[in-house]
């Protein structure tokens, strides 16, 4: 079994995803949505936590070996780059939204010095828009950001295409494609409904998946 396979297991099995395409979420922008993602559940999990966080440093091994810190994406980023870290044996570091008004005014917090290569550790990527103000204020700052492992990522165009046009490269630990066949392997969903997560997927903003599914 790979370890998007595994990871999407261990997310479905703790509630961190949580499928529902008869009954849709509604996010914040007003979409609506067949999936809900929530990966601070997985700080609350021992055993899933120990496997993120081991596979968000094997990844980081892998293909960021020269990386010499990690920056966590605020908030729900900050703990995953600090277990990581501890892992790994790297300093690690956090990105605000914005600078503080008060005090020194830091957007990133944790020593940073120019030139240092630097991973960012998201947990979860959707449009792709608040992994990207990160990266550009490191850059701003002088690093190299070598780029992106986030635990989960939609997969939608818009954050490829967003990403691609920034040149950040992001390596999920899992996706989208990934929850939906764990889904149904696992009883949470039937398999109909993978065809609605995955009309969501390629757009959003289209809510026709809503009346759509079959007979399995």
């Amino acid at each position: 079994m790979d370890i998007r396979n595994t990871i999407a297991r261990s997310l479905l099995s703790i509630g961190a995803v949580f499928l529902r395409p008869q009954e849709p979420f509604l996010w914040a922008s007003g979409i609506k949505s067949p999936i809900y993602c929530d990966n601070r559940l997985i700080l609350t999990a021992p055993q899933v936590r120990d496997q993120v966080e081991q596979a968000i440093a094997d990844t980081v091994r892998q293909i960021y070996p020269t990386a010499e810190v990690l920056m966590g994406t605020s908030t729900a980023g900050i703990a995953h780059a600090a277990i990581a870290g501890h892992i790994l044996g790297l300093p690690m570091g956090y990105v605000r939204s914005g600078s503080k008004d008060h005090g020194r005014q830091n957007q990133i917090e944790g020593r940073l010095e120019p030139g240092q290569r630097v991973v960012v550790i998201e947990d979860l990527i959707s449009t792709g828009g608040s992994v990207i103000s990160v990266v550009e204020a490191l850059r701003d700052a002088g690093a190299d950001v070598l780029g992106v492992v986030s635990i989960f990522t939609y997969g939608m165009q818009k954050s490829v295409d967003r990403l691609a046009a920034a040149g950040v490269q992001n390596t999920s630990l899992t996706d989208l494609d990934a929850v939906a066949q764990a889904g149904v392997e696992g009883g949470y969903i039937t398999r109909s409904d993978v065809a609605r997560l995955l009309a969501f997927r390629d757009n959003p903003s289209d809510e026709s998946w809503i009346n759509k599914g079959g007979i399995d």
